[in-house]
């Protein structure tokens, strides 16, 4: 079968792969319908995520059809249109008990890696290395879905294949940081970051019940979205002091609830890019860019929540504790626990509640991959999100 694959640093090309088979009874086999690029994704080509291969298969967001079950999966059949979460849960062991499914300790086949470098294991993650399982991706004609039972979706008949791929990970990610993070009726929350997750976080801050919601970010077709779309108050970081306009905004107080959805390739405004790409680059100092996250904890309120829903992988450098500390605020993160959260997401999907399609700005196919990944990477053509689908494919979101 064609799939989508990392080559090197900066390097991805379609190529043949063998096609995936039935290994455990509870595995699916599933004809992907379509497979979104994701901002994370970006981190393993540019080479930040380590134990990535030559050859491995890209993608974690995405949905399809059923075509083949294994002997003891129960809740899918032949034919069913699912979504299917990005993390691999296996629904039994205690973190999956306790909805934190991201945590699974059954499902990354590798957790030595992991272990070595965070401590413990996370669970497995489809097409993100072999730190995270060596799962291939969905990126490709078929996958295998591992524990499928917890999984995949169903996904409602109103609910069409743009809107649904979404809830596979950009919708549950946000949804988690605004949940998780706090947010409460009439809170001011902050958004870092106009991409998908981070419009997705904002929408889902609304919901909760937010009075204000104001994002960040520095590309005007990424604000016009965030504004268009979801409604949020948009801040260009580059042309106005950021800490000032929070604080003018929520009574001097600052954001109630500060979301981080930009991850270990921020960008900071002036020369203090350079450096912070140069320490990066050294893997000496820090290993990932932290100004975002900085930005964050300075902002927040006293006594406020900061989320963490970008990837970071390793170290940042002048993390401000002391803050941190002596304004009482909370630090939270995760990876998204989408089994928790994807059934209500497509219920409001479907309700017209949370509406998604917009994010597909660049639909092309899988033969395609390539350039979308470059008009992702370097924000050409205004490209929000590529994804891969059949020959022919359109967005019908707009």
């Amino acid at each position: 079968m064609k799939a989508l694959c990392r080559e090197g640093v900066n390097e991805v090309s379609v190529e043949r792969v063998p096609d995936p088979q039935i290994l455990n009874k509870q595995d699916t086999i599933l004809k992907v319908g379509l497979s979104s690029v994701c901002g994370s994704d970006l981190h393993q080509i540019s080479g930040y995520i380590p134990a990535m291969k030559a050859g491995d298969v890209l993608g974690h967001e995405f949905m399809g059809e059923v075509v083949e079950v294994g002997s003891e999966v129960r809740k899918h059949n032949v034919g069913d249109r699912v979504v299917v979460c990005s993390f691999i849960a296996c629904g039994r062991c205690w973190y999956c008990e306790h909805e934190l499914y991201s945590c699974c300790d059954n499902s990354n086949t590798n957790p030595a890696i992991t272990e070595t470098m965070w401590g413990q294991a996370p669970g497995g993650i489809f097409g993100y290395s072999h730190a995270m399982g060596g799962f291939k991706g969905s990126h490709s004609e078929y996958v295998r879905i591992p524990f499928v039972d917890h999984t995949a979706f169903t996904v409602p008949d109103g609910v069409d294949d743009q809107s649904a791929v979404f809830a596979s990970d950009s919708a549950p990610t946000g949804w988690m940081g605004a949940h998780l993070g706090g947010v409460q009726p009439g809170d001011v929350v902050a958004v870092w970051g106009c991409g998908a997750v981070g419009q997705m976080a904002a929408r889902s801050a609304m919901i909760l019940g937010a009075e204000r919601v104001i994002a960040m970010d520095r590309f005007d077709y990424r604000l016009e979205m965030m504004q268009r779309h979801v409604g949020a108050e948009v801040v260009n970081y580059e042309k106005v002091d950021v800490d000032a306009v929070l604080r003018e905004r929520s009574d001097g107080r600052g954001p109630d609830v500060c979301i981080e959805a930009v991850g270990l390739e921020c960008h900071t405004p002036g020369p203090q890019y350079r450096l912070e790409q140069l320490k990066q680059q050294t893997r000496v100092l820090q290993t990932d860019r932290g100004h975002t996250l900085r930005e964050a904890i300075l902002a927040c309120r006293k006594g406020g929540s900061v989320f963490v829903l970008g990837v970071f992988a390793g170290l940042v450098d002048r993390v401000p504790m002391g803050a941190l500390m002596n304004k009482g605020l909370t630090l939270r993160g995760a990876q998204q626990h989408g089994e928790r959260y994807i059934p209500m997401l497509l219920d409001r999907i479907a309700a017209g509640e949370l509406k998604t399609s917009h994010l597909a700005t660049h639909p092309m196919s899988l033969e395609q991959g390539p350039r979308g990944y470059d008009l992702f990477k370097n924000k050409k053509e205004n490209c929000l999100r590529a994804v891969f689908g059949p020959d022919g494919f359109s967005p019908n979101g707009g």
